[in-house]
């Protein structure tokens, strides 16, 4: 198991942090924990990669910036 913590910009309200959350739940996810500003996720790095959430955050509408 891998955690990474992203900055993520874009983010202003809970909206932008279910928005994020609803994307997240369709990967393979371990735990994650999000805020506005950032996301905290616990993965498999065997089953899911950092490309593959960095996409889903981004498919929600923000960017990752770190």
């Amino acid at each position: 198991m891998e955690t990474k913590k992203y900055k993520i910009s874009g983010m202003s309200c809970q909206h932008c942090v279910m928005a994020i959350n609803k994307e997240l739940q369709k990967l393979q996810i371990e735990d994650k924990k999000t805020e506005i500003g950032s996301a905290e996720i616990t993965f498999d790095e065997q089953k899911l990669t950092e490309k593959e959430i960095i996409s889903a955050i981004e498919e929600a509408g923000y960017k990752v910036i770190n």
